[in-house]
């Protein structure tokens, strides 16, 4: 393997799978529900944990790599990615799903984390821009990939193949990585913060958990109060840890440049307001709409089709414009995507009712995400710019963790209410009905109907879908719309060339994620 692009290989692949994992699941939540009974907050769950686990692992793996070399903690990621997903795929219930799940989001921290360490150490001076050209390249193709990908193996095999084709890559990539990657390791002296990863581990834990909780059991409930007071003074531990700590997780002094701070607000809420919600219209397009899986994963790819077009055609105008204009007015863009889809889905809406919203978000979404982490970098002392990359990956994946939990959240609530006002259904089945509506049961509902009362349960089951779809569409376009004017109106410098960094450190290419 004489080539100079295998390393480029075993590293793209590793990329290519953790973020596909993210989207592919989408498709498949109407089948992971009826072949597990799954509860409306199981789904949640099956799909936040992934991204949560990677969310609070990723700046402890960065500083794990750094210690105990890159390649080793990459090879080390793939294999309990792999091993995971077999039991993902094999998964007899829910909760071993989502155990999984969370163990898989751990693999998939450690090679996230050392993907483009790897890539600087291996190659360099022009190589080197043509590695990240096709690392990011491959990142976007997996957002476009993720949702048809996973109907076509759901549709075609079974929802237990979206995992389960993991395996022969995982030992692709791992094959190619043992006899191509060389390691490398971060300065000497490296330590890992352990008191800083474990509350902030703890605070997004809690966090997640108690917001989900809270929509489910309701917002007095004594675990959910818990909850919400354990992850609050998590998040004062982990301030206090990371004051006095040598070598902390997260230089706190970085969010007192007002940049820096709104930055990582901004790739929290941009990832909150962009992304959930497509996962509430799978179950939509799928189990109200009765569309196919590969159907349903066409049906909302204009987001990431809009995105890589204009990702890839705007890449050279993004290099004239500062980076507060770019990132302010794709999450306005985003925002007002999310708007036409709240304005535009009605109860008697087909699939084709998403395509204007879905494509004005991609364009947004092509606008935004590849001048955030060239943003957050030239935000941050050259000598922080490894930290700062890691902090806006940790909280874009934060974002979409959190965006899960409370859209779901809010949208569970709505067709709760749009339910409990009907006649159709029975009072003491109305929670029932509603459980089985927004976690993919539609057509139990329907089934169910007294004799006669079918039609009028199936414009039920229309009615509250869509009201809860088009509530957490608001939501999610105040937020981006609020964003965008907040970044427009506190960040500001010049064109987003790549700032000033050490090659062990510098993260020049950002992929647009899921």
């Amino acid at each position: 393997m004489r080539s100079p692009w295998w390393p480029l290989v075993a590293i793209t692949l590793g990329n290519f799978m953790l973020l596909i994992d993210v989207t592919i699941v989408n498709t498949a939540l109407p089948e992971v529900a009826h072949g597990l009974d799954a509860s409306f907050t199981s789904l949640q769950w099956v799909m936040d944990i992934y991204a949560l686990a990677l969310a609070a692992l990723l700046m402890t793996a960065g500083s794990a790599a750094d210690l105990l070399g890159r390649r080793r903690l990459y090879l080390a990621g793939l294999t309990v990615f792999a091993l995971s997903s077999l039991a993902c795929g094999l998964a007899p219930d829910a909760g071993v799903l989502i155990a999984a799940r969370a163990v898989q989001g751990v693999g998939a921290a450690a090679m996230f984390a050392t993907n483009t360490p790897l890539l600087m150490a291996t190659y360099s001076g022009r190589a080197r821009g043509i590695a990240f050209g096709v690392w990011g390249g491959t990142s976007g193709a997996a957002v476009a990939a993720g949702p048809v990908l996973g109907g076509v193996l759901t549709e075609y095999a079974d929802w237990r193949a979206i995992f389960l084709v993991n395996l022969p890559l995982t030992a692709v990539a791992v094959w190619i990585t043992l006899r191509t990657v060389g390691e490398s390791r971060g300065a000497p002296g490296a330590r890992i913060d352990w008191p800083g990863a474990a509350a902030f581990t703890v605070c997004a834990g809690a966090l997640t958990y108690g917001l989900m909780r809270g929509g489910e059991e309701g917002w007095a409930d004594t675990g959910t109060v818990i909850s919400l007071v354990a992850s609050a003074v998590a998040l004062v531990v982990f301030i206090a840890v990371e004051r006095g700590a040598r070598q902390p997780l997260l230089d706190l002094g970085l969010l007192r440049r007002p940049s820096f701070a709104v930055l990582m607000a901004a790739a929290l809420l941009l990832q909150a307001a962009a992304f959930p919600y497509l996962t509430y219209a799978g179950l939509w397009l799928q189990s109200v709409l009765g569309l196919s899986p590969v159907r349903a994963g066409l049906a909302v790819t204009p987001m990431a089709g809009a995105a890589l077009v204009v990702g890839a055609a705007g890449g050279r105008l993004l290099e004239k414009v500062a980076p507060g204009r770019a990132l302010g007015g794709g999450l306005l863009l985003i925002g007002a995507g999310a708007l036409l889809n709240a304005a535009l889905l009605e109860p008697g809406s087909g699939w084709e009712a998403l395509a204007p919203g879905l494509t004005t978000a991609g364009l947004g979404v092509g606008l935004a995400m590849p001048v955030l982490v060239s943003a957050a970098l030239g935000a941050a002392p050259p000598e922080r710019a490894g930290m700062a990359s890691g902090a806006v990956n940790t909280f874009r994946q934060l974002g979409y963790a959190l965006g899960i939990a409370l859209l779901g959240t809010v949208f569970a609530s709505r067709v709760r209410d749009v339910v409990d006002s009907s006649e159709t259904v029975p009072a003491n089945s109305a929670g029932r009905a509603a459980e089985a509506i927004s976690g993919g049961h539609a057509d139990a509902v329907i089934a169910a109907a007294p004799k006669g009362h079918g039609e009028a349960a199936r414009t039920l089951v229309h009615e509250s879908f869509v009201t809860g779809l088009d509530r957490i569409c608001l939501i999610s376009g105040i937020t981006a719309l609020a964003a965008g004017l907040l970044v427009l109106t506190v960040v500001r410098g010049g064109p987003t060339a790549a700032p000033p960094a050490s090659p062990e450190t510098k993260t020049p290419t950002e992929p647009i994620p899921a």
